[in-house]
């Protein structure tokens, strides 16, 4: 069970990581409740550095991920 716990949540991370990367880009980004209920977070969060800096989090997050997931089978396959 701790083998697949782990696989699962390294899925989730390669996944939450890659939608850091593409979510600020796309329209949903421009068109979200946030930036309706808090018109003052618009300058904020639609500007090129700040929707870099979230793109560059989940790059360093996806590759994080995949590098543990290199890792573990690696393991795997030297231990047997």
């Amino acid at each position: 069970m701790n083998r697949v716990l782990r696989i699962i949540l390294l899925l989730l991370w390669l996944e939450m990581g890659l939608l850091l990367v593409l979510l600020p880009w796309s329209d949903y980004w421009e068109m979200n409740y946030f930036l309706n209920r808090f018109p003052s977070l618009i300058r904020f969060l639609l500007n090129p550095y700040v929707r870099g800096a979230i793109s560059g989090l989940g790059l360093v997050d996806a590759i994080l991920a995949a590098e543990t997931f290199r890792r573990r089978a690696v393991a795997i396959v030297e231990r047997h």
